[in-house]
């Protein structure tokens, strides 16, 4: 028989070992006697178990802390070197990184200009983000956000033309990039990865059940059930983008990977086209919609009211599914659009609908892609050390 029988020195000890980290991680620094109350140890057991930590380089000593007159306390942090976290956001024309230790706090990051057609192969190009972010040598784990969805019984990549995402048609995706990277890696889609920071720092923080609707360029959703990403059967849950939208082409006419149904409707160049026949200027869409949003009257407001109607038909089809607590807009429309936009939304998808959630605007700042993705990495990290066993 291998590994510690219940009961036994061992187990006890990695018990102890995991609840002292955790409180360190979620609590910040603490002295003995404080460590020793959120666990239940003895003073003799939590002295033993701060050498043992201290020993393999999992805990430092962070100063002292004064106390009655005449004592003092020694403090205790996680070591933030102990391990680190990695996380890649990838689209056709870059390559953000970023690299956190495993307090959170992020000590790299890099953006790779990758052309088209890109150069060399994709681990290279990996690589190349992760090396300009300066990871150290103890990366435990990387995630990375790709603009399709994997999936979970062929450990392939769908939901996207080969032409969208070069390079990633390789067998065994996943275990060769580990390999190739030299680090356990996940595949994640970049809408997913939004939504798990939307959960943990933003507008669903706390929800256990919500949609976010990523409109930007590119049409996409997320589905969070029971505080759990729903992910569906091929890992295209949320692929909203191809769900049939009445007066849009359907795949029949355009081909599976064509511009039809909701992506069609409400696209980046669908949103651009419908604001100038309103007389919107704009450059791209995103500037249309600012404009829009900035006069809000006349036939700017009907042609932003317009915009909110295309999205509320999306919306609408999966409210009557899924029947969420919270609808959480991101990307470049409705963040252009901003609380005039949310609104008409709002009202749009309210009049379709028996359901009336409430609709929000994202809460997460900078990229959510990536922040989502090193909070996938984070917890993951974290799990493996705290499961790791430490030497006696």
């Amino acid at each position: 028989m291998t590994g510690p029988v219940p009961g036994t020195p061992s187990l006890l000890r990695a018990i102890n070992d995991r609840a002292a980290l955790r409180a360190l991680l979620e609590r910040g620094p603490l002295t003995r006697p404080e460590i020793g109350a959120l666990t239940g140890l003895s003073k003799p057991t939590a002295s033993q178990l701060l050498l043992r930590l201290r020993s393999v380089g999992l805990v430092v000593l962070d100063g002292v802390r004064e106390g009655l007159p005449g004592r003092t306390a020694e403090v205790y942090r996680i070591n933030p070197a102990a391990a680190y976290a990695g996380a890649l956001d990838v689209t056709p024309g870059r390559i953000q990184a970023r690299v956190a230790d495993i307090t959170g706090t992020v000590v790299g990051e890099h953006t790779l200009v990758t052309p088209h057609p890109p150069r060399g192969t994709l681990v290279d190009r990996l690589a190349a983000a992760l090396r300009g972010a300066r990871p150290p040598d103890r990366l435990r784990r990387v995630v990375i956000g790709v603009q399709a969805a994997i999936d979970p019984s062929t450990g392939a990549l769908g939901y996207a033309a080969a032409e969208d995402v070069p390079g990633w048609q390789i067998p065994g995706l996943v275990p060769a990039l580990s390999t190739g990277l030299g680090v356990p890696v996940d595949v994640e889609n970049d809408v997913n990865l939004a939504a798990v920071a939307e959960r943990a720092h933003g507008a669903a923080r706390g929800r256990a059940d919500f949609v976010l609707l990523w409109a930007d360029q590119g049409i996409g959703s997320a589905i969070v059930l029971g505080g759990r990403m729903h992910r569906g059967a091929t890992g295209g849950a949320g692929e909203v983008g191809y769900l049939p939208a009445p007066g849009a082409p359907t795949a029949r006419e355009t081909g599976r990977y064509g511009r039809h149904g909701l992506q069609a409707l409400t696209g980046g160049a669908a949103v651009l086209e419908v604001l100038r026949s309103y007389g919107v200027p704009g450059a791209d869409f995103r500037q249309a919609v600012a404009n829009a949003a900035r006069e809000a009257e006349g036939r700017s407001l009907a042609g932003l009211r317009d915009v909110a109607a295309r999205l509320a038909v999306g919306l609408a089809a999966i409210t009557s599914v899924v029947d969420p607590a919270l609808i959480v807009l991101t990307g470049g429309v409705p963040l252009a659009g901003g609380e005039l936009l949310r609104r008409l939304v709002e009202e749009e998808l309210h009049a379709l609908t028996i359901p009336r959630p409430p609709v929000r605007l994202s809460a997460v700042g900078g990229n959510p892609v990536l922040a989502g993705a090193l909070s996938v990495a984070l917890d993951a990290v974290r799990e493996d050390v705290l499961g790791s066993p430490v030497p006696a």
